[in-house]
């Protein structure tokens, strides 16, 4: 009989990750659950292009594909089998010959707020300075609190918060799931209301890339796959796909699931224009990607009907 926990067929998985510490946590993460598994899992770290350019918004350097195309060559070449991403990270088209082999139990999609002597937005100052990245960050921002000035932060997790206590920024915006998972919930402020912070597409959820010729990894993996999970950044990613998404896209789009219904809210704002929100939702029976995603496309056209670009 097979063992409790274990396989009938352990094999050998190397995962590409990049070597930031929440990087490290999610492939050590992925790792630890194919170990109990009975695998032989070792970890491929590498620096993608993404880590090496911190002087300029990722909008304007290539988008978030520079966070995954070091690990990708890693999969094409056979010196990996898997890599381990945070979704919101990854482009909504892949390349050819790779697949999404998997989306995992989300954690807490919403963003945070962090400040050392701000408890909430509400309470900054006229042209305080809040620092982010993210265009959809910047949009939500100026539709809350128009008087702020929005200042770029770049870096990993903790290069951002070492320049937020070396009082560069009043406070700064960050996503809840990446401080929880390293332990800094004490970090967090407060935790905003996706009606006032609408997530990113993907935001809080784990995917796995693999190459797409290899069905046997794609097996191994099937155990750790959320399908309520990938319901939801389904609809997300298609609204973001549609709308051509990247980081250089001012977009929010959350779906949450309940049974067989799913509500999909999205959000788009101009970063050079007024501080007015174009948003729309929807919400239908799914029970399939095909399903979540043609809700995507329904957001996406009530957006661009509503003058989103």
């Amino acid at each position: 009989m097979q063992p409790q926990g274990k396989v009938l067929s352990a094999i050998e998985l190397t995962i590409a990750t990049r070597e930031s510490r929440l990087a490290l946590w999610q492939a050590e993460h992925v790792q630890a659950l194919l170990q109990q598994q009975g695998h032989s899992v070792k970890l491929l770290g590498m620096t993608t292009l993404g880590d090496q350019i911190l002087d300029r918004s990722l909008s304007k350097v290539g988008g978030k594909g520079l966070f995954v195309k070091e690990l990708e060559v890693a999969l094409q070449e056979g010196r990996a089998d898997l890599a381990v991403h945070s979704l919101k990270d990854v482009p909504m088209d892949l390349p050819n010959g790779f697949a999404l082999a998997c989306v995992m139990e989300r954690e807490d999609p919403r963003d945070a707020w962090v400040s050392p002597q701000y408890a909430r937005l509400e309470d900054l100052p006229t042209s305080a300075v809040v620092g982010t990245s993210s265009l959809r960050r910047t949009v939500l921002l100026r539709a809350l609190r128009p008087d702020l000035r929005i200042e770029p932060l770049r870096g990993n997790l903790d290069t951002r918060l070492r320049k937020l206590d070396e009082g560069q920024y009043a406070g700064i915006v960050l996503a809840a799931a990446g401080l929880k998972r390293l332990g800094l919930s004490s970090r967090i402020r407060h935790i905003f209301d996706t009606a006032q912070m609408l997530p990113a597409a993907g935001q809080g959820a784990l995917g796995i890339e693999i190459r797409a010729d290899r069905p046997d990894v794609q097996r191994v993996l099937a155990h750790l796959s959320h399908q309520t999970s990938w319901l939801a950044v389904a609809a997300e990613r298609a609204v973001s796909r549609a709308m051509g998404g990247s980081c250089s896209m001012p977009l929010a789009a959350h779906a949450t699931v309940q049974g067989e219904q799913l509500h999909l809210r999205a959000a788009w704002g101009d970063p050079e224009g007024d501080a007015r929100l174009v948003t729309a939702q929807v919400h239908g029976v799914v029970g399939s990607l095909a399903q979540a995603e043609a809700l995507g496309l329904e957001v996406s056209r009530a957006l661009r009907a509503g003058g989103a670009r």
